[in-house]
């Protein structure tokens, strides 16, 4: 597995400010193991410690490309 994170950076009444990462996650996984790992992704963000910690201070969006080996 591998990420690219992309974070916007604006100005908010003249303070900068991060209001937006993008994650894109690169994963590898066995062959027919997909469904369960879209099932694992879907709930992931309840699960991330950042992701919660951050919640509603900064929009999260969270993306996947899986590829089967």
């Amino acid at each position: 597995m591998w990420t690219e994170a992309e974070g916007v950076i604006e100005a908010v009444d003249g303070v900068l400010k991060i209001t937006r990462i993008h994650c894109r996650y690169h994963l590898e996984i066995p062959q027919g193991t997909k469904e369960v790992a879209e099932k694992a992704l879907a709930v992931f963000e309840t699960g991330c410690p950042v992701a919660q910690t951050l919640k509603g201070c900064i929009e999260f969006k969270h993306t996947w490309e899986i590829k089967e080996v």
